[in-house]
């Protein structure tokens, strides 16, 4: 199995991602042009040879209206330090590159409470440089979702980032208390970012790992400048989104995982742990901004492993006194808050009376938002919790062209078999349009290809 092992000794951020992933590709000249002709508005990336430690990397930069912004390092007294070279970031990372300690994001909440403040809370040493190009200027998620959907990506790189953009908007929108249509980010902060989740999304579709493993998050250790002041590091975004994930603090003082990093292992990575065994066919190190005693970068290791085997959480409960509608509703969001699987069941309960058991498969980090799905929409008073092994087949999506337009294809090979499905959806669209037989369509696209 094509398999990504990301190791986050040194956290994770989104350029740091970005750039581990890039030197795994043929041509990462052809890459950052293709990035650089999406047209981000006023985005540019560069690209650079990178070394920490004596270990030779690639270091990524956004360029906004063709500048970095000046971020400032907090060390764990408190006191901060100005270094020209790294990035500013938004959506609430201190992103952008380089663990660069400063976030920022504003909520309407924050609009009104310090009405035109120039630095609007964020502390940045180049707010007047910003507010000289960028105004007072403001992009909530509808803002985001238009840019990247003006962009010239695949469409499953274009839900990719709008599933990293959700999961930082919906973690804002927790640590504020305030809806998600009410989240706003910084202009430049916004272009960073979002330059940073797209050139990651398609770095990830252009190398197509068939599963992403991801080692236990540093998130290191100090404080972090946001819209609300200092506070401990990591930043509480990035905390509400490594919900789940095993992550520890070592003995680096700073900031070493962001909301975005933390948004984009929480979107691709299917299990955290250590390495497994596997052959190793390329090797690709993401360089920080700063320097630390510790190389300073993600490593990305893409290569082969063996029938995979995965340990999955299950969740049960059962019910008495919910309608088949209500039970039906209950899975549906379910299916929606990440479960693997969910499935009911017939059981006998106590007093002889008939009810269902009420099943999830899920990952590990997505455990406790699906405890909370269960018990809002359920009459359940308890949930039940264990940890299971569980052996599946390679998967692959691939697309097939045929003379009813492009059709997606399931893969699935391992433990000595190989099957291929076509997708259900595309066959009843088709199926639909033409006004003929579900079967019918099957049938002639199997014959056609000879599946």
């Amino acid at each position: 199995m094509r398999t990504l092992y990301l190791d986050c000794g040194m956290g994770a951020a989104g350029d740091m991602l970005t750039a581990a992933l890039l030197e795994l590709v043929d041509d990462r000249d052809a890459v950052v042009a293709r990035l650089n002709a999406l047209g981000i508005p006023g985005v540019r990336f560069e690209h650079e040879t990178s070394v920490k430690c004596g270990i030779v990397g690639t270091h990524v930069s956004v360029l906004v209206d063709g500048a970095e912004e000046e971020s400032v390092l907090f060390d764990d007294a408190g006191d901060g330090h100005h270094h020209d070279h790294a990035v500013a970031g938004g959506a609430g990372s201190a992103e952008h590159h380089h663990h660069d300690h400063q976030h920022d994001y504003a909520t309407d909440a924050d609009e009104h409470h310090h009405g035109h403040h120039h630095d609007h809370g964020n502390g940045r040493a180049t707010d007047a440089a910003e507010h000289h190009h960028h105004g007072h200027q403001h992009h909530g998620m509808h803002d985001v979702e238009r840019i990247v959907a003006a962009l010239d990506l695949p469409q499953p790189v274009k839900d990719d980032v709008a599933a990293v953009y959700a999961l930082i908007a919906e973690a804002e929108s927790g640590v504020h208390g305030v809806p998600v249509s009410e989240i706003h980010f910084h202009e430049v902060g916004t272009m960073d970012a979002i330059a940073d989740v797209v050139a990651a999304c398609l770095l990830m579709h252009e190398l197509e790992p068939e599963q992403v493993i991801a080692s236990p998050v540093n998130v290191g250790s100090g404080k972090v400048r946001c819209a609300h002041g200092v506070v401990p590091a990591p930043a509480p975004a990035t905390v509400r989104l490594l919900q789940g994930v095993p992550v520890y603090s070592g003995s680096v003082s700073g900031e070493l995982c962001t909301p975005t990093g933390a948004a984009l292992l929480k979107r691709f990575v299917s299990s955290f742990g250590s390495m497994p065994v596997m052959r190793v066919d390329a090797a690709g190190y993401g360089m920080g901004a700063y320097d630390f005693e510790v190389a300073n970068c993600v490593r990305a290791l893409l290569g082969e492993t063996e029938d995979r085997r995965e340990q999955v959480v299950e969740l049960r409960c059962n019910i008495d006194d919910m309608t088949a509608e209500e039970i039906g509703f209950l899975v549906d969001r379910l299916y929606e808050t990440g479960a693997l699987e969910a499935f009911t069941g017939p059981v006998n309960m106590k007093k002889s009376r008939p009810g269902t058991l009420v099943c999830v498969l899920c990952r590990e980090q997505d455990t406790e938002a699906l405890v909370e799905t269960i018990f809002k929409h359920s009459t359940t008073i308890g949930v039940r919790k264990s940890v299971q092994d569980r052996f599946v087949l390679d998967r692959r999506q691939t697309e097939v062209e045929t003379r009813f337009g492009t059709v997606r294809r399931k893969d699935s090979s391992g433990y000595g078999v190989a099957r291929s499905k076509l997708e259900y959806d595309d066959l009843s669209r088709i199926a639909r349009e033409q006004d003929i037989g579900l079967r019918e369509v099957r049938e002639a696209i199997e014959k056609e290809h000879g599946i």
